[in-house]
Formats: C-alpha cells, structure tokens, sequence
C-alpha cells in the first residue's frame, strides 16, 4: 500500500466500480505500474505467490483480462518464464475472448492475473475462456484484492494484499446522498 501511496494511486472521493457498487475509495493500478520497477517488483512477488498454489507444475502461461491485467500479467510471465497473452471483451457480446492470433494450446498449464479484483467476475470468465479453449487453470492471483478475500473466481488464488473496502449499492449510498459527484476511474464502460 505504500506503492500506491507514493505514486498517487489510492484515490479517495466517490467511485462508481465496474461491479456497479459505489465505494469512497479506489485503487488505480495503472499509477503504480506507470513505474516499470514497481511492475517488475510486483509481478516478481506475485508469481512467486501464484507459483506456491500451482505446487510441483510449472505455469507456462500468463493470461491476463484487458486492459487493468495487461501489464502485471506480463510481468508476472516474465517472472515465472512463461508466456503472456491477454483476453479482450468483445464490443458486440461484451464477453471476454481471445483475439490477434492468441491462441492456449490443449493442457498448457495456465495462471490467470488481474490488477485488482473487487468481485472476480473478470478474472472468473477468463478462467472460464482458458479452460473452454483446452487450457489446465492452475491459480488465480491479483495484486489486490478488494473482496476481502469473499470472491470466487473457480480456481485457487492470490493477492499481494487483501482490502475490506466498504461499498454500497447505488441505491443506498450515503455519498450519492451527498450529492457528491461519482466518478467512474476504471477501464470498462459498465
């Protein structure tokens, strides 16, 4: 958390969350991983953590969900000597594919990362894509998590540190009551 502190990516004010929850707080990873020696750091520390849940198998594939996992995916890859693919959302079904020639081969054995995971729905539909496409989902692993260690995401997982964020429904939020002005940091539109 002192990363985030230093680079200014603990953000305080009124956020609305790609999970559709509204918290008084968010964490942008992309600050932090600005900083390519924090990213090598952090994707150091990461496949390490990610490599203790996969036990004896070496991982020999990074796959990461666009655009927020794209560059600690790399990193982690690079730590562990695997290779990094990234999965996209398709514009029309909004659902997570690979694209650019990407492409899992039968059994290669897989570790999915994101930067931050808040309810794990990203990181479960690739876990979900990778394993349609023939890949072995090893472990999950995130440089934050914001669930509170609750999200399920169908395979082990990690993170380099676990956050109880208090979040609220739109419906019920005290800032929106407020009147203070929500603002939406993330990279997806919903």
């Amino acid at each position: 958390m002192d990363v985030f502190e230093k680079t200014g990516a603990y953000l305080r004010g009124h956020f609305r969350l790609t999970s559709g929850l509204h918290s008084g707080e968010y964490l942008q990873c992309a600050k932090v991983l600005a900083f390519p020696h924090y990213a090598e750091e952090l994707g150091r520390q990461l496949g390490a953590a990610v490599k203790g849940l996969a036990g004896n198998s070496s991982i020999e594939l990074v796959i990461a969900p666009a655009i927020g996992g794209i560059i600690i995916g790399h990193e982690v890859a690079r730590a562990l000597k695997a290779r990094s693919l990234f999965a996209e959302r398709d514009a029309v079904s909004n659902e997570m594919m690979l694209r650019r020639g990407f492409e899992i081969q039968s059994g290669e054995r897989v570790a999915v990362i994101e930067d931050v995971l808040t309810t794990g729905g990203s990181t479960r539909e690739v876990v979900e894509l990778a394993r349609s496409l023939g890949g072995n989902v090893l472990a999950a692993g995130s440089i934050i998590d914001r669930s509170g260690g609750q999200a399920e995401v169908g395979v082990a997982r990690v993170a380099l540190e676990t956050l109880h964020p208090i979040t609220y429904d739109p419906e019920a939020c005290p800032l929106c009551r407020q009147g203070i002005p929500v603002v939406k940091p993330g990279s997806r539109r919903t």
